[in-house]
C-alpha cells in the first residue's frame, strides 16, 4: 500500500439530542456516524460526491475499523471532525480520523478507517476511479510509514 499524507479536512458537527443516550452523552456509534459524514464531506470537497460515484458504478464500504474513546461528547457540545488520507491503495483508502471538541481542542475519539471501493451492482471490489486516484495522489505526498522508511509500502 502507498503511504500518503493529505490536507485533512473538517466537518463541524454540533451533537442534537438524537445523539446522545439518557444521561446526555454520544452514544458510542454515533461517533461513527460523524466520522462517515467528514469522509463523504471530504471526497466531495475533492469533487465526488455521492451522486456523482454512484452514476459511475461506485461504492464505499468499511472493511476495517479501529477507534478509541478517550473523552465523552455532551448535549449540544460543536465537534471538529477531522478526515484525512493516510494511505492508499488500487481499491481501498486508509483514513485517519479524530473527534475533538471545539471549545477547548479536547481529544475524544480517533480512528482508524479502511473503506473498500466495491462496485454497486455486483459489491466486488474494483479499482479506485481513475480520476479519484490521480486526485488523491496529486494531493499527497509521501511520507513515513509506520516501520519508518521513507516512501514504504
Amino acid at each position: 500500500m502507498h503511504m500518503v499524507r493529505v490536507m485533512s479536512f473538517t466537518l463541524e458537527q454540533r451533537v442534537y439530542i438524537e445523539d446522545t443516550d439518557f444521561g446526555g452523552i454520544v452514544y458510542y456509534v454515533n461517533y461513527l456516524k460523524f466520522m462517515e459524514r467528514a469522509r463523504t464531506e471530504m471526497l466531495r470537497s475533492l469533487g465526488f460526491s455521492q451522486q456523482s460515484l454512484s452514476a459511475d458504478n461506485v461504492l464505499f464500504v468499511v472493511s476495517q475499523l479501529e477507534s478509541r474513546y478517550l473523552q465523552p461528547a455532551c448535549l449540544d457540545d460543536e465537534l471538529l471532525v477531522e478526515a484525512a488520507i493516510e494511505a492508499s491503495g488500487a481499491a481501498k483508502l486508509l483514513f485517519k480520523q479524530s473527534i475533538r471538541r471545539k471549545s477547548d481542542s479536547e481529544l475524544l475519539c480517533t480512528a482508524h478507517v479502511t473503506v473498500v471501493c466495491v462496485s454497486a451492482d455486483s459489491k466486488k471490489p474494483r479499482r479506485l476511479p481513475s480520476g479519484l486516484k490521480i486526485c488523491v495522489t496529486e494531493t499527497i505526498e509521501p511520507s513515513t510509514d509506520r516501520s519508518g522508511v521513507k516512501g514504504a509500502g
